[in-house]
């Protein structure tokens, strides 16, 4: 069981303690937790730059928004029920089809369409949730732009990855069925929404939405666009070992 994280210090230890377990482990489980890690120390050091409107808020809601993971992935673990969004996305772990892609995305649908809308609402809520607007882009631009970097790292090492984002182009970069922009969107939608409930009324909003990200969960896992055909190709020239995986994504 990972203690809940008070910092963003914190946050960056459990997220090693994870990676080590996975890599020994030889769990894909590894591969979001690394994006994940990546994503933590840019949105410190933006913080420490005063790229935010507001450093103490921004910390305070990216410590909310990994506590979310951290939970859901010692839920998992301990054989508790996580959300159905986290479920899919560590049950995919199990399974040898998918694609390193894949697995990314799936970790990063369940945190930003669900994880990202939570913690906006718990740290700004009611009213509060619109001074937030800003620095909520600003931490999804991070996402967003680690999440391509990750993705054009993975070209240059499998070649035939270079074909998803040629097939997916026109989609509004959509990526195995998932669009990093809509998104955004959607987490602020339901972020505004959330923000301004309290209770049950919360709780029943929240199951609503892990449904919804659920489904598209469900599209990640077994795309049925013209993708899907490239997808065995590129888990042939994949390597088998989580650890090497790792070791070329850093």
């Amino acid at each position: 069981m990972i203690t809940p994280a008070r910092t963003i210090d914190e946050v960056l230890d459990a997220l090693n303690h994870i990676i080590r377990t996975c890599e020994q482990e030889g769990s894909r489980q590894a591969y979001f937790a690394l994006l994940y890690k990546i994503m933590t120390e840019a949105v410190r050091d933006g913080i420490q730059a005063g790229q935010f409107e507001d450093g103490a808020r921004m910390e305070k809601l990216d410590v909310l928004f990994a506590n979310r993971y951290l939970q859901a992935w010692s839920q998992y673990r301990q054989g508790q029920a996580p959300t159905q969004s986290w479920r899919l996305a560590f049950d995919a772990c199990e399974n040898d089809s998918p694609i390193v892609l894949q697995h990314l995305i799936l970790g990063v649908n369940a945190h930003i369409n669900l994880d990202l809308a939570i913690a906006a609402a718990l740290t700004a809520p009611g009213d509060e949730i619109t001074g937030l607007q800003n620095d909520f882009e600003k931490i999804n631009d991070i996402i967003a732009a680690l999440t391509d970097d990750m993705q054009a790292k993975l070209e240059r090492i499998w070649w035939p990855m270079r074909f998803i984002r040629r097939v997916m182009k026109n989609k509004d970069k959509a990526v195995i069925e998932f669009s990093i922009a809509k998104a955004r969107q959607a987490a602020w939608a339901n972020a505004s929404a959330l923000a301004q409930l309290q209770g049950a009324l919360a709780d029943a909003y929240i199951e609503q939405m892990d449904g919804a990200v659920s489904v598209i969960a469900q599209r990640v896992a077994q795309p049925r666009s013209r993708v899907t055909y490239l997808l065995p190709l590129i888990r042939w020239g994949e390597p088998g070992e989580v650890k090497r995986v790792i070791e070329l994504l850093k």
